[in-house]
């Protein structure tokens, strides 16, 4: 779909670089059970209060388990976890607050709960994205420019569509509820969608006073805006669309200008 040697591999390397960076400072093991849920830097939840439960035990207890220290989670998953995300929130040490719920996996990807998505972070659970890419008839992006006052990545330019898996959803459903809430477009009224990919990141987060960490596996489809389709934002998290050929995209991507998994799932599709 593009011209390999339009490709400055040094940038294509940086940019997979920056999708793979290592903790900024050291981190240990969210436990449930004998399940492993997340990671988080070592003293972090020493800054939260949480109430004993009600046969008197902590929510949180430090352990060591193999001679590795860490944090282990007691009593159900989804209450707990999400009692910690309040008690973040209350010492705003958790990201942007949502009331919305994301899914909460082990080490062996078996779903034991739920949490808000403002403590994903902080507490280094992996999330699951969906993205789409929208290309016309004749080979042209549809873009969009993510809205100035969302609190990641504003104003940057991102893929047609791109968001979170709610623990409502299935991939499936994201796909066709996030397609709405962003561009207003039923995958019915598009052609070709199929699965083109998927790609993890893993990099610091800003969320949690600069101690989070992002884990994240997206999911990423393609599809043909038919012409005479033109995408309307419907949630209020864009700024407005635009349509790019290859050499402008490449050009933007390089100059910074795109969200880092936009240029990542774009620049595989133009190679």
């Amino acid at each position: 779909m593009g011209n390999p040697r339009a490709f400055d591999l040094g940038w294509l390397r940086a940019q997979r670089a920056a999708a793979a960076q290592p903790p900024l400072r050291p981190r240990v093991p969210l436990w449930s059970g004998a399940s492993l849920i997340g990671s988080v830097e070592p003293d972090f939840l020493d800054q939260i209060d949480l109430q004993p439960l009600p046969d008197g035990r902590k929510q949180l207890l430090k352990e060591e388990r193999d001679g590795r220290p860490g944090w282990h989670l007691l009593g159900d998953v989804t209450a707990g976890l999400n009692r910690v995300a309040a008690a973040l929130h209350a010492v705003d040490l958790a990201g942007a607050w949502r009331d919305e719920q994301l899914a909460v996996h082990d080490q062996h990807g078996v779903r034991l709960g739920t949490v808000e998505r403002a403590a994903v972070r902080p507490l280094g659970i992996a999330t699951q994205a969906v993205h789409l890419v929208g290309q016309t008839v004749n080979g042209r992006f549809w873009v969009q420019q993510r809205a100035f006052d969302k609190p990641n990545d504003p104003g940057l330019w991102d893929t047609l569509m791109g968001g979170m898996v709610s623990a409502e959803d299935t991939l499936a459903t994201a796909l066709v509820r996030e397609t709405w809430e962003e561009a207003g477009l039923h995958l019915a009224d598009l052609q070709a969608v199929r699965h083109g990919g998927r790609l993890r990141t893993c990099r610091p987060a800003r969320d949690g006073g600069g101690a989070g960490y992002v884990v994240e596996d997206i999911d990423w489809y393609h599809c043909t805006v038919p012409d005479g389709v033109t995408p309307v934002n419907q949630d209020g998290e864009v700024a407005c669309f635009a349509l790019m050929d290859g050499h402008a995209l490449l050009q933007r991507m390089r100059d910074g200008e795109f969200t880092l998994e936009a240029a990542l799932i774009q620049a595989a599709l133009l190679a």
